[in-house]
């Protein structure tokens, strides 16, 4: 600094003080403290006792631990934060700082202040301080009155009207196209039947169809299509009719003889025969869906006459059949993930691959295992011989037969008595398994979601002034740093300690929490003698004591024999000034 100051800015000459003393000794002028005393100043990121005697410092009983009001501002801020995660950005530093300087405070017991707050005692209520965030409430939607109800309903009422009306007009175009469409074919067949054989492909190729099965065909779904339109009920045998003959015409190659087809065709016959097998699998499918779908009909309304007859008694047999089913799926469940053991647990603790598989499963395992030995060689030659590839028939043939593929019949009609049993008891409630998964309601935000509520946390912080351990800094406290300073002093005696600890002064922006000077003073007498003198006061203005202390001894008019000139720095050099040691008492 004297480097900079002197070489860099030309500074003519300069004074160190420490802020700590300019504040005692600006105090002492006004009375507040005695000539021997202690200077305690828990300042912004370090605190310091300096004692005093005969109006100087002594710094060599003097004691410094790294704590001060900076880490009372994080803790806080860090509390906060981890309280209240979705205002974070709210916790400025600037606003922590003042939260920190405007609520917290020193207790003078901690453990009997955390247990009120800890029981939630009246007191703890009045000690509580809550922040209000800025926040709208939503508006509120009023109901609507009857006659906005009526001029709505008026509304949607014009609204279906007009769809009607639209639909209706859409219907009667669409009949109309189709209609010309029927005339058309129709017509067009009676003109093919009065063209010669071999005038027919150049007639063909006017109106853009191939053959006359293609019109034909067009002519019978033109045909279906107007009577859809129409809404006439449809005639299933004529369908079928219809079906039949299309998928004859369609594949017209399967009946034809081999030994007449050319190499193409009988490449076509086989593509036509893989397609009508397929179509008639589908169908197939269709007609058992359709059958399927009749039976449970035929059940519900069997269940129905039932419940009408005897209500208590149908739902009294459904929930006992429902929770044997239930039971019977959640135990195939069990038996499918830790296969023989109901419990879920094997020897050796855990659940392996062999256990979760099934009987059927397991047997293809031993297949695959011990075929390539089966021999009785030890020699490797499983596919060898024809026979050995029946194996893959056989486990075809088991997983066909495993009753866990496609779908569970049991679960299926679990589905339908719970959907049934929640038709007709509102009290019953599914199981979460057979239950389907809701999304989380959130509810709105409300006044108190955007209240920051500062109980402990009023002095859970500033206490870390008296327990820096409590941050993972290893030092004393302010109370016990008062006993470390005094006995650093090189003229210790119980005499200059009364002296000392009987004007105690604490000055810094830290000793401003309220409370701090009883707990000061309580500290200080537990580590002191029983009936020593202890007087802890605070400083006029803990803040800006320092400066004005300073200004008064730079005012003096003998300030000038304590600084140190550039003069002095060129000849004597920094070691010199190492050892200066600005005094006090002009």
């Amino acid at each position: 600094m004297a480097e900079l100051l002197f070489e860099t800015y030309g500074v003519p000459s300069i004074a160190f003080g420490v802020d700590a003393a300019f504040s005692y000794l600006y105090n002492q002028q006004l009375g507040i403290c005695d000539k021997d005393g202690l200077a305690i100043c828990p300042g912004f990121t370090a605190s310091h006792v300096i004692p005093f005697i005969d109006g100087e410092p002594v710094y060599k009983g003097c004691c410094r631990t790294n704590i001060g009001g900076y880490h009372v501002t994080d803790s806080l801020k860090q509390l906060l934060s981890l309280k209240y995660p979705h205002h974070m950005a709210r916790f400025t530093w600037e606003k922590v700082e003042d939260l920190k300087m405007e609520h917290c405070y020193i207790a003078s017991d901690y453990a009997l202040e955390a247990q009120l707050f800890q029981k939630g005692t009246k007191e703890a209520e009045e000690k509580t301080r809550c922040w209000q965030l800025p926040w709208i409430p939503p508006p509120t939607e009023e109901p609507p009155s009857e006659e906005e109800i009526a001029r709505k309903a008026a509304i949607k009422e014009k609204q279906g009207q007009r769809l009607r009306e639209m639909a209706e007009a859409k219907r009667s175009s669409r009949i109309n196209e189709l209609e010309n469409e029927v005339r058309g074919l129709e017509f067009l067949l009676h003109q093919l039947v009065q063209v010669a054989e071999d005038d027919i492909p150049s007639f063909l190729s006017e109106t853009g169809y191939i053959s006359k099965q293609e019109i034909e065909s067009a002519l019978t779904k033109a045909t279906q299509s107007l009577r859809k339109a129409k809404g006439e009920p449809k005639d299933e045998q004529a369908e079928n009719e219809d079906h039949a003959d299309a998928i004859n015409e369609k594949f017209h190659l399967i009946n034809v003889p081999d030994d007449v087809l050319s190499p193409e065709q009988l490449k076509e016959k086989r593509r036509q025969l893989f397609l009508k097998t397929t179509s008639e699998g589908r169908q197939r499918a269709k007609q058992k869906r359709y059958e399927i779908e009749l039976e449970r009909e035929r059940r519900n309304q069997l269940d129905e006459e039932r419940r009408m007859e005897n209500p208590e008694l149908y739902l009294e047999e459904l929930r006992v059949k429902y929770k044997e089913l239930s039971e019977k799926v959640e135990q195939r469940k069990r038996l499918k993930t830790n296969g023989g053991h109901t419990n879920g647990h094997n020897v050796s603790g855990g659940v392996g691959r062999g256990e979760r598989l099934n009987a059927a499963q397991r047997e293809r395992m031993r297949l695959l295992t011990t075929a390539a030995f089966d021999r009785g060689k030890g020699e490797d030659t499983f596919g060898a011989r024809d026979e050995d590839w029946q194996l893959y028939k056989l486990m075809s043939k088991d997983n066909n037969d495993e009753d866990d593929e496609g779908p569970d019949e049991d679960e299926a009609e679990l589905v339908r008595l719970s959907s049934r049993l929640q038709d007709i008891d509102p009290t019953f409630v599914p199981k979460s398994d057979v239950q389907t998964t809701e999304m989380p309601k959130f509810r709105p935000l409300t006044k108190e979601d955007f209240q920051i509520v500062m109980g402990v946390e009023r002095f859970r912080c500033p206490e870390i002034l008296f327990h820096p351990n409590w941050i993972g800094v290893d030092q004393t406290g302010l109370d016990e740093m008062t006993g470390v300073s005094l006995r650093r002093l090189p003229s210790y005696s119980d005499d200059i300690a009364e002296r000392l600890t009987n004007s105690i002064l604490i000055t810094g922006g830290s000793c401003l929490f309220p409370g701090i000077r009883e707990r000061l003073e309580a500290g200080i007498r537990m580590i002191r003698p029983c009936g020593s003198p202890i007087r802890v006061v605070r400083a006029l203005d803990p803040i800006l004591d320092a400066w004005r202390g300073a200004s008064v001894y730079a005012a003096a008019s003998q300030f000038t024999t304590q600084t140190f000139s550039r003069l002095d720095y060129y000849e004597k050099g920094e070691d010199w000034l190492r050892r200066y040691q600005l005094r006090y008492s002009l």
